[in-house]
């Protein structure tokens, strides 16, 4: 064979998506121009054509860099042309080429050509790879579904190596260059080589496909059988009667807690929630009870919270507009504020605001979470007396559910509002438990990040919250109870701060309520001060608050009904909207008394006075007392009676009068239960002037404890005493020693009216209160 003879010129087929191997036999559809024209030249020479591949499918005019330059010489057997005017043609391959050059690409290729024959080697080892070769290729069988098993019969029988390789390589589903790679590859080692590695990846990734496909298989049985259940399931309850059942319910719980923030924990107790409540049937009472269990696990914030604002400034704005005067406890908020900018986490503090009715405890707290940019929530203790309404119910219970605390968590819907609790010194005990004990835990701040509630069975963190209580009297809270909280005391109001708020608070407001505006209602001061004094009294502004609405309303009827376009309200036409005054102002004596003296009171509303009186009458030595007195008020008499007769005669009245007379002594307004020690040193001021007939100072109030051998204690409530005793129009306060570092508490206009006369004994209080020069 001359090198000639090796080559030749053909024309040539670029074949799309397809690869012939040598003594392949198989059906081509030709439909493109150039295609068509280079068969007909084929089969006017000799039959023969190249068939090469192009490197992209999609491509529909190839040039030559675009077809592989090996290909195979192929024999075509038989044309067909279809009625859609493609050419179905049947070809052979007979041997691999390799296009040396092109020699025309105008109407169709033609290309010079040169044979690329297979060297028929023999031998042991190309004897092994064929062997491994068709083991591999028979276990790939066995895996591949795309191959049916009559192929390896076909294959087994072939003995030509070269032609083993080519055969099993156009059978495998191979990528286009994989398959021109074997093509490529004349030397018959190499080429067995190459497929035998190709078949050992393809192998491999068939394995690893028949693994997944099984997984794949049975998570699909899985959820087939889950999907076919459940579809029973409706069915069967259709079936029963039942509309929905608990399928519907539990997939929309479930795609509530895809929305929630709850922590895993929670999250996971939810599921098994669910998985119960799915088995139930609809009908059993069991399922309302998860179900309601559910949804308030899944409606309480776990970790949703607002942003705080901790601008100084603005916070300070704030509590002054809605407030005025609140000194202490606005300076306590802001330090707050200060420290929660400079520490990022902060242990919720727990303020306790104690104060009379109607100083503005509740709306403070509501400024603070105004100011913090916080939600506000607020539950009354008043009268609760059950623990359960604080740590909830065991699910066991019909009709259990969460305490107060958590409610109020829910209402909020984050995790740091801030929570009032009101009225905490109205809260009592009995049987059904003691819910001070049960507040313990919410309100320390290092316990309360686990709060327990009976319902909710999960520890819930309250830690973030911050919780504000008030009072009224400190005396009710339960001491554990006191020990954690922060006091803050609100006092009452002075006139002068009265009169600010009634002018710059509730006048304002009233009006705006009444739809009314400084050309419709005037009020002048002197007025306003006439209502403070004389139409209300009371530590807090409440009743300054309904004045204010009876005004507001009767000028808004005398405005409708045409009787005015503008009302102005002096001191003179306030009795016309007010009716008489109700309290005179200044009760203090008019002239000084025998027997009679002004004590100082302090009661839950503020501070009052009151007038002690004792009358001497002949007898047999009885002591009585009237005035609905509490058992210490009373004992502190006997105290005061028992002092006075042990010291008679240093106080000129006769030894025996306790044999000869009987002595009543009277505290007025015999309807108000009064009760405390701090009148002991008024009611023996008043045996001594009744006894020995001085009178006493008119001019003069008192307030102190008494002991049997005449020593002075301190009392509580200062600062509310001596704004009573001022509002009574008293010049002098005796007040016990003890108490002399209150009277800075007590405002400026009310220091500088009054005279403070600390005392450590009696003798003190009776040479400043006695008018010796009377009986002498």
């Amino acid at each position: 064979m001359g090198m000639n003879e090796k080559e030749r010129q053909i024309p040539l087929l670029p074949l799309r998506g397809l690869l012939v191997f040598p003594t392949m036999v198989l059906h081509l559809d030709v439909g493109r121009q150039k295609s068509v024209k280079a068969l007909e030249k084929a089969m006017v020479d000799d039959n023969l054509i190249l068939l090469s591949t192009q490197e992209e499918v999609n491509i529909e005019e190839p040039d030559k860099e675009q077809i592989f330059e090996i290909g195979t010489v192929a024999k075509v057997k038989q044309m067909l042309k279809l009625p859609n005017g493609t050419i179905r043609v049947l070809v052979e391959g007979l041997t691999r080429a390799k296009i040396e050059h092109f020699l025309q690409e105008e109407e169709y290729f033609e290309v010079q050509i040169s044979f690329l024959e297979d060297e028929q080697g023999a031998g042991p080892e190309l004897e092994a790879l064929m062997r491994t070769v068709l083991a591999n290729f028979e276990q790939y069988i066995n895996l591949s579904k795309k191959i049916v098993p009559e192929t390896f019969a076909a294959v087994a029988d072939i003995n030509q190596p070269g032609r083993l390789a080519d055969i099993i390589t156009s059978h495998l589903p191979l990528k286009i260059r994989d398959k021109q790679d074997i093509l490529e590859t004349v030397p018959v080692q190499q080429r067995l080589e190459k497929l035998l590695d190709i078949l050992n990846n393809e192998r491999e990734v068939l394995e690893l496909e028949r693994k997944i496909g099984q997984r794949v298989k049975k998570q699909m049985e899985k959820t087939q059988k889950e999907y076919y259940l459940r579809e029973q399931m409706k069915a069967i309850q259709k079936e029963l009667g039942d509309k929905e059942g608990r399928a519907g319910e539990a997939d929309e719980l479930r795609r509530k807690l895809a929305e929630s923030d709850a922590p895993p924990n929670i999250v996971e107790k939810v599921e098994r929630e669910i998985e119960r409540l799915e088995k139930m049937p609809s009908t059993s009472a069991e399922g309302s009870v998860i179900r309601t269990y559910i949804d308030w696990l899944l409606s309480l914030p776990w970790t949703k919270r607002t942003e705080d604002n901790l601008d100084i400034h603005n916070a300070e704005r704030v509590l002054d507009e809605d407030h005025y005067g609140l000194e202490k406890a606005k300076e306590r908020v802001l330090e707050y504020l200060a420290v929660q900018k400079l520490v990022n986490k902060l242990k919720g503090p727990i303020l306790c605001l104690v104060g009379p009715p109607g100083v503005g405890k509740t709306s403070l707290a509501r400024s603070v979470a105004r100011a913090l940019n916080r939600e506000f929530v607020r539950i009354s203790l008043g009268g609760v007396r059950d623990e359960a309404e604080i740590r909830g119910h065991r699910r066991t219970y019909v009709g259990a559910m969460p305490g107060r605390i958590i409610q109020g968590m829910k209402t909020a819907g984050t995790v740091n509002p801030v929570f009032l609790l009101d009225e905490i010194d109205k809260m009592s005990n009995d049987f059904r438990g003691d819910p001070g004990a049960a507040l313990l835990e919410v309100l320390d701040p290092n316990q309360n990040d686990t709060f327990s509630d009976h319902y909710i069975e999960e520890s819930y963190d309250l830690s973030s919250v911050m919780f504000i209580t008030t009072a009224n009297a400190v005396h009710n809270i339960p001491r554990p109870l006191l020990d954690r909280m922060e006091m803050l005391y609100i006092p009452g109001y002075t006139e002068i701060e009265k009169l600010h708020i009634c002018q710059d608070y509730l006048l304002p407001k009233q009006m705006k309520e009444h739809g009314l505006d400084k050309d419709r209602l005037r009020v002048q001061e002197k007025a306003l001060l006439k209502v403070v004094r004389q139409y209300t009294r009371e530590a807090g502004v409440r009743n300054l608050n309904r004045m204010m609405e009876t005004i507001s309303r009767k000028a808004a009827r005398r405005i409708v009904s045409g009787d005015k376009k503008k009302v102005v309200v002096t001191e003179k036409t306030l009795e016309e909207m007010l009716g008489k005054p109700k309290f005179r102002f200044g009760v203090a004596e008019t002239e000084d008394q025998v027997g009679a003296v002004t004590g100082l009171a302090w009661t839950e509303a503020g501070g009052d006075t009151l007038t002690i009186e004792v009358s001497v009458v002949p007898g047999k030595g009885k002591l009585t007392l009237t005035g609905k007195l509490g058992d210490v008020m009373k004992e502190s008499a006997q105290a005061a009676f028992s002092y006075i007769r042990s010291r008679a005669g240093e106080f000129g009245i006769d030894p025996d009068f306790h044999e000869k007379n009987d002595i009543h002594i009277h505290v007025p307004e015999g309807a108000i239960p009064k009760d405390g020690p701090s009148a002991g040193i008024t009611m023996a001021t008043a045996l001594v002037s009744a006894l020995s007939g001085i009178p006493v100072s008119r001019e003069v109030g008192m307030t102190g404890e008494i002991t049997l051998r005449g020593r002075v204690l301190p009392i509580g409530g200062l600062k509310e005493k001596a704004l009573a005793a001022h509002r009574a129009g008293l010049k002098k306060i005796i007040i016990p020693h003890d108490n002399e570092k209150d009277i800075e508490d007590i405002p400026e206009s009310v220091r500088a009216d009054l005279k403070f006369i600390p005392v450590e004994h009696l003798d003190q209080v009776l040479d400043t209160a006695l008018l010796k020069v009377a009986s002498q």
